[in-house]
C-alpha cells in the first residue's frame, strides 16, 4: 500500500476532477450560460464598490443610488418589476447612523498610586481601523471615564448566569467579549448587539468596548441616546491588563474554560470621542426583479436567488467599499437573472431575484421580504442565498436538510459547473447568519453558498475591487442558474 501525504492526495484528487468531463447541458440552458460573464461580474463589482455609493449603508443616499443603478441593469436584461408603483424597488424602513469623527485614547496608570494625590496615568492614543472603530450606531459624545470588564457582557439571571453581578458600571464604559459561556441555545439572545448593548445602557454604562482579534466596522445596532460603544484590538487590550498581570488570551481561556463569570474594575480609563448622525425616518430598499415562469398554475410560486447588497458606508473619512462583502454576492445573482432572461424557455415556477437591503444591520431587508412576498406570488418554494463569492477558487457552502431533491439540484448543477467544494447541513441559524435565515426560519428550503476566501478584509478598507476573482462570481452564477432552473421546473 502507497501512503500519500495529504496534500498530495489532496492534488491527485483535484486533478482527478479536473480531468472528469464536464455534464453537458441542453441548448436551452447552454443559451443562459452563455450571456453569464465573468467580465461584466467584475464590471459590476467595481461599480457598486465606488466611491460614488459611499459603501452602500442601507438607507443613505449613496446606496439608494445604488439600488436604482442595479434595477435599470434588471429592467435593460428583461426582467420584470415586482411593482407597479415602485418597480424593481421594495422599501422598508431603515434608520442608519453616519460617523464622522472620532478620536480614542486609553489613559494607563503610571506608577504606584501615592496616599492624598490623583493618581497619574499616561495616554495612549489609538489609531482608526488598526486599533479601534466606533460601533457604526452610536450616539455622539466625549466622555472620559473609568473601565471595567464583564465577561461576555451578558446578564441573564434566569439562566444562572450574570457578568454584572456585583459589577458598578454607573457612568462607566464595560469592557468584554463577543460570545456566550456555552453553546446552550437560550443565551443567542444575549449574543445580540442590541440585546448587549440595551443590558449596558440600562445598567448606567456609558457604552460597551468590544474586544476584537481585528478591528471591522458594523453598523448592526440600534442607536440608543447617549450610549457611544465601541471595539479595540487584542493588543490594546493587553496594554490595558498589563498592569493586572494578565492578557486577552488569558482571560478569554478562563472564561471559556470554567463557564463562569469573571468580572473585575480595571486600573485603565478611557477617553472616547464621537461626532455622528442619526437618521431614524430613513428608508431602505430591496432591489427585485422577476421572470415570470412558463406554467399557467405554477407561475405563482417562485425561486428565490439572493444575496445582500447592502455593506457598512463611510465613516471618519475611511470608505468602506464591500467588493466582497457582498458586491460580489450581488454580482452573482444579477448574472444569473440575466441567464434566466436569455434561456428560450423559462421555468415552470417564477424566478425571483432579490438583493437585499440591511443585512449587515440585522438582515432587514430579507426578513421584510419574507414578510411582504411581493404581490406577484403566493408561495416562495425555496431559496439560493450568494454571500461573498469574490475572494477564491470554489465554493463552500450549506443547505436545508429537506427536502432531498433541494440539495441534489445543487449536485447535479455542480457536475457541469465544478465549483462546489463542500456542502453542510443547515440546522439552525445564530446570530451570525445570511439572509438565507429568515427564509429557513419560515420554513422555506434555503441553501447558502460563499466563495472559499481567505476573504482577508472582512468588513474593512481593503475591500476591494483588487480584491476580487472574476472567474469565481461568474461560475457561482452558472451553479445559481443552473440549480434554481432544475428546481423551478420540477
Amino acid at each position: 500500500m502507497v501512503r500519500i501525504r495529504p496534500f498530495a492526495a489532496l492534488a491527485l484528487v483535484l486533478a482527478i476532477a479536473a480531468a472528469a468531463p464536464a455534464q453537458t447541458v441542453d441548448k436551452n440552458l447552454q443559451a443562459g450560460l452563455k450571456v453569464i460573464s465573468p467580465a461584466e461580474a467584475y464590471d459590476i463589482v467595481k461599480t457598486l464598490a465606488s466611491p460614488e455609493y459611499a459603501g452602500r449603508l442601507t438607507g443613505h443616499p449613496g446606496y439608494t443610488a445604488a439600488a436604482e443603478w442595479a434595477a435599470r441593469k434588471l429592467e435593460a436584461w428583461g426582467l420584470k418589476p415586482i411593482s407597479g408603483k415602485d418597480r424593481y424597488l421594495q422599501p422598508y424602513p431603515s434608520p442608519y447612523t453616519v460617523v464622522d469623527k472620532a478620536e480614542m485614547s486609553v489613559l494607563l496608570p503610571e506608577g504606584k498610586p501615592e496616599a492624598g494625590k490623583a493618581p497619574a496615568f499616561k495616554e495612549m492614543k489609538l489609531t482608526p481601523e488598526k486599533d479601534f472603530l466606533p460601533l457604526l450606531f452610536s450616539d455622539s459624545g466625549d466622555r472620559t471615564a473609568e473601565t471595567v470588564f464583564a465577561g461576555w457582557g451578558i446578564s441573564a439571571p434566569d439562566l444562572g448566569y450574570d457578568d454584572y453581578a456585583g459589577l458598578d458600571v454607573q457612568g462607566k464604559f464595560v469592557v468584554c467579549f463577543r460570545g456566550t459561556p456555552s453553546d446552550d441555545r437560550r443565551f443567542q439572545v444575549h449574543d445580540e448587539h442590541r440585546t448587549r448593548m440595551k443590558t449596558a445602557r440600562d445598567k448606567g454604562a456609558l457604552g460597551i468596548i468590544y474586544i476584537y482579534a481585528d478591528i471591522a466596522s458594523n453598523p448592526n445596532g440600534d442607536w440608543l441616546e447617549g450610549f457611544t460603544p465601541a471595539m479595540i484590538s487584542e493588543k490594546v487590550m493587553d496594554a490595558i491588563l498589563k498592569e493586572a498581570g494578565s492578557t486577552t488570551a488569558d482571560l478569554k481561556k478562563a472564561l471559556t474554560t470554567y463557564k463562569r463569570p469573571i468580572s473585575f474594575p480595571l486600573a485603565a480609563r478611557i477617553r472616547l470621542a464621537v461626532a455622528s448622525r442619526h437618521f431614524p425616518q430613513a428608508v431602505g430598499y430591496n432591489v427585485v426583479g422577476f421572470i415570470e415562469g412558463s406554467d399557467p398554475k405554477l407561475r405563482r410560486e417562485c425561486v428565490v436567488i439572493g444575496g445582500h447588497f447592502d455593506h457598512t458606508g463611510a465613516h471618519m473619512g475611511l470608505l468602506f467599499p464591500g467588493a466582497d462583502d457582498n458586491a460580489s454576492g450581488s454580482a452573482t445573482c444579477m448574472e444569473a437573472g440575466k441567464a434566466f432572461a436569455a434561456a428560450p424557455r423559462k421555468p415552470r415556477r417564477s424566478i425571483v431575484i432579490a438583493l437585499f437591503g440591511g443585512e449587515e444591520q440585522g438582515l432587514q431587508g430579507s426578513t421584510w421580504f419574507v414578510d411582504h412576498v411581493p404581490g406577484p406570488f403566493d408561495r416562495i418554494v425555496g431559496m439560493f442565498n450568494f454571500d461573498m463569492t469574490g475572494e477564491g477558487d470554489g465554493l463552500w457552502g450549506a443547505v436545508a436538510a429537506e427536502p432531498d431533491g433541494f440539495r441534489k439540484a445543487i449536485e447535479e448543477a455542480d457536475k457541469s459547473v465544478r465549483i462546489v467544494r463542500g456542502l453542510g447541513i443547515i440546522r439552525g441559524v445564530g446570530v451570525r447568519g445570511s439572509d438565507h435565515a429568515p427564509f429557513f426560519l419560515k420554513g422555506i428550503t434555503a441553501a447558502t453558498l460563499g466563495s472559499n476566501g481567505p476573504h482577508l478584509a472582512y468588513h474593512q478598507t481593503g475591500d476591494t475591487i483588487y480584491r476580487i476573482n472574476p472567474d469565481i462570481m461568474a461560475d457561482a452564477a452558472k451553479l445559481a442558474f443552473l440549480a434554481a432552473y432544475a428546481w423551478a421546473d420540477r
